[in-house]
């Protein structure tokens, strides 16, 4: 009789899939991660990343003690000393200079809605400061909720209903891996599929049609889209019913020919025309935003042009269309208890390094990291080491020593998705899931909940955060029993199938609120800097957490053989911007756009692979997203 024990529980990774996983565990120990066969949506499988986390969870460099800063080294500490320090500076700091003097910093390193308890706490505690923006979407969300006044998609499984679909930015392998057996199987019954994106990634083998813009020319290329589908007939005949602007919307797209929006696009206009047609001409037809396209600086100008295609064919609010970026994951979720008073300032998230050290009136002096690594997922690496260094106190809660938790004052060792106690929702999909601790931490880690817990005992407010997480679960969840769901998965009962159905959108006026002018074009590339550096996300790593685990020799830079400076395949570099240099290995990509330079996204700064040391802060049009592909760079021999 066999004694490993089946564990279902679920990924709870800055990803949009939110995997139902099933652990196969003997004794204290996962031995397997599988895709849960019985979840509609993981269907059995894992990408690669969670595959082989194992590799992460079993690491020997995992963190199983608090760590304190004593004489400019981190130092292994007990929990009591930890946070009784913790506690006492925290108190302090409030005392003389008020909360705003604190600044509480929670990214997306872990989607469990156990993280908003901690939230919680700051706000009774303060309210501190927080961060406002989003690093990672903004510019996407700002667009779609101007546009509809909401955002969410269609049900995952609908798109089988469409008879088009246009993957505009969005690489499914390496980001939606749970797209792609509903991608396989629209090609195989002859569903026209188009892929739209300046890196030709293996999403091109889906793709009937492949279009290949310049980078931040996807805004012209959906306007001469645009206006092919007037020109063609194929607007939809009562699309002013349900869109305002729609005139001036019209004049927009006819602000240029059709042969001047595929030249401002970078791309033949025979391929501008296929597109149009594609599109326009087969009904139900759905377009993916990737999310790339946001992380410029026009990125929510670009999504509003996408929403604008849907809405003026009448592609949304149907079976089988959308314009989908976004599924509202925290819906089937009560948080309005989350924050018991506003924050009385923000700090802008891609601004984090600058706003820091310049933020007066109280100057910040504690900073408390949950579920990020801002120096390495944030732009100007060096200067958000620098204004983390220089405060007065630094606390991280994570499982790994990273390049903030080196900068830390105290570093809090967690559990890892496998040791938590949570819920999750998708931003891929609908469904919801439980994150079980199938195994118990090391001794000496901790959740965050239980860090909150003891925090709060310390600091005069134990009596808020009492019970254990399953009784903080229930009050998460508005609707659902929290039995039902840990049953197995289970769809958000109060999504919709079909996102705005009827044409129903949550604007003031109930209709779509069409874009009418774009932000000037920005190309800061020159010819001292040729080039535009893009760090994008790969299969092996989730943001800067990489499994089984980063790679210590130089990173590659992909570059097209005419933008290589005369570089051949193998030569080790350095690509160069305004804000320094990083050695790398060059690799030559004929099928990339050639005014590209290609890094991995995550990099770590201690072992010089950080592509974000390069990159200059900026902000997305909207949203105070981070226009992070946008900068200038070049690539010399060393």
């Amino acid at each position: 009789m066999s004694d490993v024990q089946i564990v279902r529980t679920s990924c709870n990774r800055d990803c949009p899939d939110a995997c139902g996983i099933l652990a196969h565990v003997r004794g204290d120990r996962v031995e397997r991660l599988q895709g849960d066969p019985e979840h509609p949506v993981t269907q059995g499988f894992l990408c690669y990343r969670t595959d082989q986390f194992l590799h992460r969870q079993y690491s020997p460099e995992r963190l199983a003690t608090p760590l304190v800063r004593r004489g400019g080294s981190l130092e292994p500490a007990s929990w009591e000393e930890a946070l009784d320090l913790c506690a006492r500076t925290l108190l302090r700091v409030r005392e003389e200079s008020g909360p705003s003097a604190i600044f509480h910093y929670r990214s997306g390193g872990s989607l469990g809605l156990m993280k908003h308890v901690t939230d919680h706490f700051w706000s009774r505690f303060g309210p501190v400061t927080v961060k406002r923006g989003d690093i990672c979407g903004g510019a996407g969300d700002a667009a779609q909720m101007t546009d509809f006044g909401a955002e969410d998609a269609n049900d995952l499984h609908d798109l089988r209903h469409a008879r088009a679909v246009v993957l505009w930015g969005k690489n499914p392998h390496t980001s939606s891996p749970h797209l792609l057996p509903i991608l396989r199987g629209l090609r195989k019954d002859g569903v026209p599929v188009a892929l739209v994106d300046p890196v030709r990634h293996r999403g091109a083998s889906l793709a009937s049609l492949y279009v290949q813009p310049r980078p931040g020319g996807d805004a012209s290329l959906a306007l001469g889209v645009a206006r092919g589908l007037f020109e063609r007939g194929l607007a939809h005949p009562e699309a002013h019913t349900w869109c305002d602007n729609l005139e001036a919307f019209r004049a927009l797209a006819f602000g240029r020919t059709l042969d001047q929006h595929a030249a401002d696009a970078g791309v033949p206009r025979a391929a501008l025309d296929a597109l149009t047609e594609l599109y326009g001409a087969h009904s139900p037809a759905a377009i993916l935003v990737g999310w790339g396209m946001g992380r410029r600086s026009n990125g929510s100008a670009i999504v509003r042009c996408l929403d604008a295609l849907g809405a003026l064919t009448g592609n949304l609010g149907v079976a089988g269309g959308g314009v989908s970026f976004y599924f509202l994951r925290r819906a089937a979720f009560d948080l309005a208890w989350v924050d018991v008073a506003p924050a009385p300032r923000t700090v802008c998230e891609p601004l984090f390094g600058q706003e820091l050290l310049t933020l007066k009136n109280p100057e910040l002096r504690a900073v408390w990291v949950t579920a990020g690594n801002p120096v390495t997922m944030l732009p100007d690496s060096h200067r958000t080491a620098e204004a983390l260094r220089s405060r007065e106190f630094v606390v991280v809660a994570d499982s790994f020593l990273t390049d903030t938790a080196r900068l830390a004052t105290v570093v809090l060792p967690v559990t890892t998705m496998l040791e938590d106690d949570d819920l999750v929702g998708a931003y891929g999909h609908h469904y919801l899931g439980v994150v079980r601790p199938v195994v118990p931490p090391p001794e000496g880690v901790r959740t965050d909940y239980q860090v909150t817990q003891g925090l709060a005992e310390r600091v005069g407010l134990g009596e808020h955060f009492l019970g254990d997480a399953r009784s903080w679960k229930r009050r998460l969840l508005r609707a659902i029993p929290l039995e039902t769901l840990e049953a197995g998965p289970l769809r958000n009962p109060e999504a919709p199938r079909v996102a705005f159905e009827g044409r129903r959108f949550r604007t003031p006026s109930g209709k779509v609120n069409l874009v009418t002018a774009l932000p000037a074009p920005r190309d800061d590339s020159s010819v001292e800097f040729p080039l535009l550096l893009h760090a994008l996300s790969t299969p092996a790593s989730q943001s800067s957490q990489w499994s089984p685990r980063e790679p210590e020799e130089r990173p590659s830079a992909t570059v097209h053989p005419s933008a290589a400076a005369g570089l051949p395949e193998g030569a080790v570099a350095r690509v160069v911007t305004a804000l320094g240099a990083l050695e790398v290995t060059v690799r030559h990509d004929p099928t990339l756009h050639h005014k590209i330079v290609l890094l991995p996204k995550g990099g770590s700064l201690g072992l010089h692979r950080c592509a974000n040391a390069l990159i200059s802060p900026r902000l997305t049009d909207a949203g105070e997203g981070g226009a992070l592909y946008e900068e200038p760079a070049r690539l010399e021999a060393l």
